[in-house]
């Protein structure tokens, strides 16, 4: 009996890692594809590059063209690290600070639901958490991360999201962000004029 149960617990271990594995893999293909097509965007579409540093500067973040660089090239070069799986808590930092900069500059005020006026947060707070739960889980066992032996995951996996995405966009913001200020409303008319 002991047998056939150490046996079921060695069966049910390969089935759980490989679910990590797949789910490590899923996340990560998610997670890069979605910040290479922001990257690009950023850079190439709509407003190009000037656009997206003339609205990073109706933001406050200042300069505009050095931020939009940041941003873009940040979303590209951590797509891409996450879909190869290589660097996997460095890339999910990426991931997780460009997000937290998003969430604080542009969405935290206008409510959680993404479909409210001026874009809530729901979509950056998923991408945020996203990428920490990456950061902890691993990229799992198809990764580049795997075949060098650079296996960072867990608490530690977690630690270097904390302090390179949050941390650093913080820092980012601490130094570079002055909102701007709201408009006073003009005065109200003198009813006795």
């Amino acid at each position: 009996m002991t047998a056939t149960l150490l046996a079921a617990s060695s069966v049910n271990q390969i089935y759980n890692a490989r679910g990590v594995d797949i789910a490590g893999l899923l996340l990560r293909l998610a997670l890069g594809v979605t910040m290479i097509a922001h990257g690009y965007n950023h850079i190439w579409g709509g407003g190009k590059i000037e656009g997206t540093a003339g609205w990073f500067e109706s933001l406050g973040l200042r300069p505009g063209k050095l931020h939009a660089w940041l941003a873009s090239l940040t979303e590209l070069g951590a797509g891409v690290l996450l879909i190869v799986g290589l660097l996997n808590p460095l890339a999910a930092a990426g991931v997780v600070g460009v997000m937290v900069v998003a969430w604080i500059t542009n969405h935290r005020t206008n409510g959680f639901f993404i479909f409210r006026p001026g874009e809530g947060y729901e979509y950056v707070a998923n991408l945020t958490f996203a990428g920490l739960a990456l950061a902890a889980l691993g990229p799992g066992r198809w990764s580049i991360d795997r075949f060098i032996k650079f296996h960072v995951a867990g608490w530690r996996g977690l630690a270097v999201a904390v302090v390179f995405g949050i941390g650093g966009a913080l820092l980012l913001l601490a130094i570079f962000w002055r909102p701007n200020k709201p408009k006073a409303d003009a005065p109200a008319a003198d009813p006795a004029s």
